[in-house]
């Protein structure tokens, strides 16, 4: 089943306007979001940045954003679950060092956590869900075209990307997330481990 699977709206009935999001992601552990926590608060010191950082339990990198929904299309869902579960990988270390402002909404630019060769296995790791999403016949919205990032806060102002400290941990797990659009909610749907020897 793919994208145009019977979506689960209210009473069958699905609104234009889309409510609910559906992505692959990973996260930090519970030490990596307090190290990403402290590294928004510096930055928000260094450039007088009123905005609120995201709570440590929402950083993540979004990996594959499967699409924006008037409700949860069961197909959609059913085929990335089949392709999360048949994920075969070893765990496998990220580096981010770098912050820097994308563009955006001109009162609501991301201000993000970047890196370089120390993302290299969570790119080829993406690369491979890509692979396997396309074969099951799901088209995501995200591009192939991959920038890992983390966002840290919202701000108006663009800041030019700058070195930070260090932020490393262990991927062992991917995610697939049901976000309530407007109600900053995160469902976890599928959760899979990344276990050595694969």
């Amino acid at each position: 089943m793919g994208m145009g699977s019977e979506q689960l709206g209210f009473e069958g009935f699905a609104s234009a306007e889309p409510t609910d999001r559906l992505f692959f992601a990973v996260m930090p552990d519970p030490r990596a979001a307090e190290a990403i926590a402290q590294t928004a608060d510096r930055s928000r010191r260094m450039h007088a940045i009123s905005a609120a950082p995201l709570r440590t339990d929402r950083f993540h990198v979004t990996l594959i954003h499967i699409g924006d929904f008037a409700g949860l299309p069961r197909g959609v869902v059913a085929d990335t679950l089949r392709v999360g579960e048949d994920t075969a990988a070893p765990p496998f270390e990220v580096t981010f060092d770098r912050a820097a402002s994308f563009s955006g909404a001109a009162q609501r630019k991301p201000f993000v956590l970047q890196g370089g060769e120390g993302l290299d296995d969570l790119r080829a790791f993406r690369r491979s869900l890509w692979d396997r999403l396309i074969r099951a016949g799901v088209k995501p919205l995200s591009r192939i075209e991959f920038n890992p990032h983390v966002t840290l806060l919202y701000h108006p102002a663009s800041i030019a990307g700058q070195p930070v400290e260090p932020v490393r941990w262990t991927v062992d797990e991917l995610l697939l997330i049901h976000s309530e659009l407007g109600r900053t909610k995160y469902n976890v749907l599928g959760r899979w481990p990344l276990i050595a020897g694969r």
